[in-house]
């Protein structure tokens, strides 16, 4: 009778266990389609959300371009969109894996504390960008020097201005470096002047030399009349009489006035006999 008894509860005991692990085996599959629905909906959602964000860029672009935006906020407010609809993305795809957005939101509130303390010169670069925009001390195309590299503006993003140097590389400069420091803008006036510091002999004569600049100046119709040129006797060195030119040309034809000028000024110069300096030593020997 005992024996009976020992094999009952046995066999009721075995009944339990596989009972036990036939609902944890169902739970564990329930769990499994349930996380697969939700995995497979948040890819989707990035999916989705990713060509969403790619044709809102484009669609923002078009419309920046057709109603003739300017260069240096296109590129700004594309960044930015980009950004914000990213972040939006990303609260998307948690929430649908099943992480409640109050808490996420609040877990970001609390890591934006944390990273904005640490990113503390990300966010003066971000009210940098905002403030170039708004004052305007360049826009894309213009020439500038700052922070010690002159470049082209090629673009203006929400935390950093890139310049092309003319060796064709670029520059990542910071906005708040650029909204707080000095920035000389080649471009922004419509003309520039041109300077020349031009040392001759001692002994020249300068009536010569001041009639070969001006012609040379005349025969050049890049060179504006007015301002009108200059031409004077700089200083007078220890090895050289300096003679300094100024003329005034349109922005765009600065770089080729100054190099074109340097050439002519050197072959009229050697044609006409007038004498460039150059250092000399004399050394005179002891008598023994």
């Amino acid at each position: 009778m005992n024996h009976l008894t020992f094999l009952a509860a046995t066999a009721a005991t075995q009944a339990e266990g596989l009972d036990q692990l036939q609902h944890f085996l169902q739970t564990l599959i329930d769990w499994g389609v349930n996380a697969g629905g939700r995995l497979l909906g948040a890819l989707v959602i990035f999916i989705v959300g990713r060509f969403l964000i790619s044709f809102l860029n484009r669609l923002v672009a078009k419309i920046m371009a057709r109603r003739h935006f300017d260069p240096s906020v296109q590129s700004f407010v594309r960044s930015l969109v980009n950004i914000l609809l990213t972040v939006l993305l990303i609260i998307a795809v948690v929430s649908k894996l099943g992480v409640e957005t109050t808490s996420f939101a609040a877990l970001l509130a609390s890591a934006g504390v944390a990273v904005g303390m640490a990113l503390s010169g990300n966010l003066q670069n971000f009210a940098g960008g905002l403030i170039v925009l708004l004052l305007r001390p360049y826009k894309v195309g213009d020439l500038i020097e700052s922070q010690g590299v002159i470049g082209t503006v090629y673009e203006i993003q929400i935390f950093h201005t890139i310049l092309l140097t003319a060796d064709n590389k670029m520059i990542y400069i910071p906005n708040g470096s650029l909204s707080s420091g000095t920035v000389i803008n080649y471009s922004r006036q419509a003309t520039r002047r041109v300077e020349w510091v031009i040392g001759v002999e001692y002994g020249e004569q300068m009536n010569k030399v001041e009639q070969v600049l001006n012609a040379l100046i005349q025969a050049d119709k890049r060179i504006l009349p007015t301002p009108e040129p200059f031409v004077a006797l700089h200083a007078l060195d220890s090895s050289s009489v300096n003679v300094v030119v100024r003329v005034w040309v349109n922005a765009a034809d600065y770089w080729a006035v100054y190099f074109d000028m340097n050439k002519a000024i050197y072959e009229t110069f050697n044609r006409e006999g007038i004498a460039f300096p150059f250092p000399q030593l004399t050394v005179h020997q002891a008598a023994r």
